[in-house]
């Protein structure tokens, strides 16, 4: 029986092709110790589970702390504009409060939280790891990839994350995700949200190149919002958890984030090519449809979070010398953009 593969007298043939897949061999072991020697700068004594006294509690405002011997860890600090908010700029020591779970990426709503932990190696994983409202450990979901977004719902019920299969930025038309969503009272788990029936124009819509991201839910924890991508392009899509559907309602709006009142969308939305910088935050009235850009001009790379149904904080790269930045702007396209948390990303507003 034949194999498929040429003869001796094609030996060279044969080799060529073996010289190619060594080389992809090692091109892959390449960007996986790139990736592992990446997670090594990392802090290496992170504990993992937060402290005793650590929990959610608010009005407060959570994120994931980058400064510090504690960088890597949840922390949480008055909401901006509260009346424990201290101000604008570099804040004083100690006005964070520290403690919290090791996470790459967090969010908490309802009493619940999602912290998302890389286990980085050669085939990165990602721990999708639930925690109540003492932030204790309740679930574990490992997949590979690694950690990219998360969202929860307002009654804490309805979880989602998305991981990197491959490729590490939104801005490059190689990567591939993963989104799941969890339903926690009734624990059913979406592991893949690429077999959702998908309506665009009208028609059912068929493409192996289909990928979502971006999950967000609204109150009734049945209809949700997401960003997918297929055939070079990318949709605002609608679903219903309830009849397993969603359908495309725009183009060109990413990473949604449905505001408190449920009547706004918040996005990043592609203005350039330049791929230092090809996003900008604009917020969407579900009623009118209409879009509006915010005062913020940076190319904003995040999900952004709504604080309250005026402000929304998203993370920049950070300033002086800083891993990262969470900044806020108002949502109605007025106001200048506000320092809120020198070192830090993931913020998340618990009430």
């Amino acid at each position: 029986m034949s194999d498929g593969l040429p003869g001796p007298a094609t030996a060279p043939g044969r080799l060529s092709r073996t010289a190619v897949v060594v080389t992809a061999v090692l091109l892959l072991a390449g960007t996986s110790l790139g990736y592992v020697l990446h997670a090594r700068h990392r802090p290496a004594a992170r504990p993992a589970a937060a402290d005793a006294s650590f929990g959610l509690g608010g009005p407060a405002l959570y994120f994931r702390d980058l400064r510090g011997p504690g960088a890597g860890r949840i922390a949480h600090q008055p909401l901006p504009g509260s009346a424990d908010d201290p101000g604008a700029g570099d804040r004083a020591p100690g006005t964070r409060t520290t403690g919290g779970p090791a996470c790459d990426r967090f969010y908490a709503a309802g009493g619940t939280a999602l912290c998302l932990r890389a286990e980085p190696g050669v085939l990165p994983k990602t721990h999708a790891i639930v925690l109540d409202g003492r932030l204790r450990e309740v679930r574990r979901v490992t997949v590979p990839g690694i950690p990219n977004r998360a969202r929860v719902s307002a009654s804490g019920r309805m979880l989602s994350w998305t991981v990197f299969a491959t490729g590490d930025s939104y801005a490059t038309s190689s990567f591939s995700t993963r989104t799941a969503i969890l339903d926690l009272r009734t624990g059913y788990l979406v592991t893949s949200m690429e077999q959702i029936p998908l309506t665009i124009d009208g028609v059912r819509h068929h493409a192996p190149d289909v990928n979502y991201w971006g999950v967000t839910f609204a109150r009734d924890d049945n209809r949700f919002y997401a960003t997918v991508s297929t055939k070079g392009r990318t949709h605002l899509v609608e679903g219903d958890m309830a009849h397993w559907s969603a359908k495309a309602l725009r183009e060109n709006a990413e990473c949604p984030s449905l505001s408190p009142d449920n009547t706004r969308l918040a996005f990043k939305k592609k203005v350039s090519d330049d791929p230092a910088a090809p996003w900008r935050l604009y917020v969407l009235d579900l009623g009118s449809m209409r879009e509006r850009p915010l005062a913020e001009t940076r190319g904003v790379d995040d999900q952004a979070a709504w604080l309250d149904d005026g402000t929304l904080a998203y993370a920049l790269p950070g300033e002086d010398g800083r891993a990262g930045d969470i900044w806020t702007v108002p949502a109605d396209g007025t106001g200048a953009p506000r320092l809120a948390v020198p070192g830090g990303s993931s913020p998340a507003a618990v009430r």
